[in-house]
């Protein structure tokens, strides 16, 4: 073979290889500049919404199984039917990858059904502005129940959740306050389940109210005052005891024959209910002494001359 044929085979095989190096270096470039591309999307992907109030509760799974479980199975054996998963993915589908602005009744009703029982009659206690004070009474007196002691308000007691339209779904950081938005994860809940509550409520029930509070004992706007009075049956209920508490040594703001009670009890009046009043209803109070024992409130009665 000739000098020159040979050299210039050679040139054309350098050529060519040089060409398939460049080639695959261009490629290489290209998925290189892809990725960066598609990284920086993805640090430019919609943040969190920001909100005023906490955020999702840590371990929200484990925290709700967890009490939905004890519940059924150590305090009421008796529901131990109830699907624990299925109501946990029935709470997550509620809200998760949610606008927390946008939560309607639809989104919880497969969650009320789930987790709903019946009430005995007798024992539906509400309550107003007195929380610690009701909760304390209802674990020493087995007799009745507010909304916290049913499977509902037993499982979201004090805690709070909500998604964003954001990954993972879930805001651990900040979820909104009820001013900033009416209809978020936790308001929704608790009216829901508020009402049926109140539905379910039957024969004598209570309702454990602050009179120690300035603004009234009873508020148009609280969840007592909007859902609850609006939802008890007349058929179902006989009566409506109403029990107004004064902090021991505190402000005495509100009788039973005070402004904002006198309120309420014209609209059960008006609704057909049977109502009693009573100040300071002994039981509980009792319950307030043990933190005052030495108070004059507490005395239980006094010597004689």
């Amino acid at each position: 073979m000739p000098l020159q044929q040979g050299s210039a085979r050679m040139r054309q095989r350098t050529v060519l290889l040089v060409g398939i190096v460049v080639l695959l270096a261009a490629l290489v470039l290209a998925v290189v500049l892809a990725s960066l591309l598609t990284h920086g999307r993805q640090e430019a992907s919609p943040q969190m919404l920001k909100w005023k109030d906490r955020g999702t509760t840590k371990n929200l799974q484990e925290v709700i199984l967890g009490r939905c479980y004890n519940y059924i199975t150590a305090q009421h054996p008796e529901l131990g039917d109830k699907d624990c998963l299925k109501i946990w993915e029935s709470l997550k589908d509620a809200f998760i990858y949610k606008n927390p602005c946008n939560i309607t009744p639809e989104d919880y009703q497969p969650l009320m059904e789930l987790a709903s029982h019946p009430i005995p009659c007798n024992k539906s206690l509400f309550w107003s502005k007195t929380g610690d004070l009701v909760h304390r009474y209802t674990k020493s007196n087995q007799n009745f129940l507010t909304l916290e002691d049913t499977l509902l308000g037993y499982m979201a007691d004090r805690i709070s959740w909500c998604g964003d339209p954001s990954a993972p779904g879930i805001n651990y950081e900040s979820c909104p306050k009820r001013n900033e938005c009416e209809s978020n994860p936790g308001s929704v809940f608790w009216k829901m389940a508020s009402k049926m509550f109140a539905e379910a409520a039957c024969g004598v029930v209570q309702v454990m109210l602050n009179g120690s509070v300035e603004a009234g004992a009873f508020r148009s706007s609280s969840i007592f005052g909007s859902i609850e009075v609006f939802n008890l049956d007349p058929d179902k209920v006989s009566e409506v005891h109403i029990w107004l508490m004064q902090d021991i040594g505190g402000p005495q703001s509100e009788s039973c024959s005070g402004h904002s009670i006198q309120r309420l009890i014209s609209i059960l009046e008006e609704r057909n209910f049977k109502i009693i009043c009573e100040d300071n209803y002994r039981p509980v109070q009792l319950l307030q002494c043990v933190h005052n024992p030495d108070h004059t409130d507490c005395r239980l009665c006094t010597n004689s001359t």
